[in-house]
């Protein structure tokens, strides 16, 4: 049994949960507001989140005999796709009502099925190209983690979607690994806790006591400056990231997700 994969799905499946419940309270007029992703309402973002979570049960039951992608480079190709994956969306949720996609969020038995038989390592065909069936997992993770704070930020007159916490750590640890082959380096420890510390950036190596350079934020901020959110320089400005070191700057690096 591939126990890390089947934990990360379970990580999912109780975020997509806890989104459920939260989105059970909201109004009519709160699923046709304006969402904070340009040209999508707040239904049309939980019909993209719902898209998400088919996607996950239905591509583990692919294999694929090409080598995989890194996540790195996986991802990359979201922004090039943009076009592609809101018409799909559009497809197979167009129609749909909120309580329709909540129903969906709810249905959590196809998802855990689609793991059997499938290893951590096993090669599937994701939406953008071959990748593992562990990185197509905390891939879409990190998807819905994001998703769930673009909604929480979209209705700010409501308390946020609560971030659960497996999920959470697999989002931050996710985009810290991504950064490492990205900016590959040394010079520059990213800590993220409690989850995660690493070190990135091309440049003189640290190698024993406290390093030159660190960058230190929360799992919040660390997603959102990840995923292009919100930018370095504007977290750093308002306190939500501690830099030191001439070269702790993420700016260059930023985002993780194009």
């Amino acid at each position: 049994m591939a126990r890390r994969l089947v934990a990360e799905v379970e990580a999912f499946l109780a975020q997509s949960g806890v989104l459920a419940d939260w989105l059970s309270g909201l109004t009519a007029e709160d699923f046709a507001a304006p969402s904070v992703l340009a040209g999508w309402d707040v239904r049309a973002l939980v019909a993209h989140v719902v898209h998400l979570q088919a996607g996950l049960g239905s591509r583990l039951r692919s294999r694929s005999s090409q080598v995989p992608l890194r996540a790195a480079d996986y991802v990359r190709k979201y922004r090039l796709a943009a076009d592609e994956i809101a018409a799909r969306v559009d497809a197979a949720t167009g129609d749909l009502t909120p309580s329709q996609l909540i129903y969906r969020l709810r249905d959590t038995m196809t998802v855990r099925e689609s793991t059997d038989g499938v290893g951590d390592r096993t090669a599937i065909e994701g939406g953008r190209g071959p990748i593992t069936a562990l990185d197509w997992v905390t891939t879409r993770t990190v998807d819905l983690v994001v998703h769930s704070d673009d909604l929480s930020r979209s209705l700010p007159g409501y308390a946020p979607v609560p971030l659960h916490r497996a999920a959470l750590a697999t989002t931050t640890r996710t985009l810290a690994e991504i950064l490492t082959v990205q900016a590959p380096g040394r010079s520059v420890e990213v800590r993220v806790p409690p989850f995660v510390a690493v070190q990135a950036i091309a440049g003189p190596r640290h190698t024993r006591g406290t390093p030159p350079n660190v960058v230190e934020t929360d799992p919040l901020t660390w997603l959102r400056m990840a995923t292009g959110r919100f930018g370095f320089a504007d977290a750093v400005a308002a306190g939500a990231v501690r830099a030191s070191g001439n070269r702790a700057d993420l700016s260059e690096y930023l985002p993780l997700l194009s």
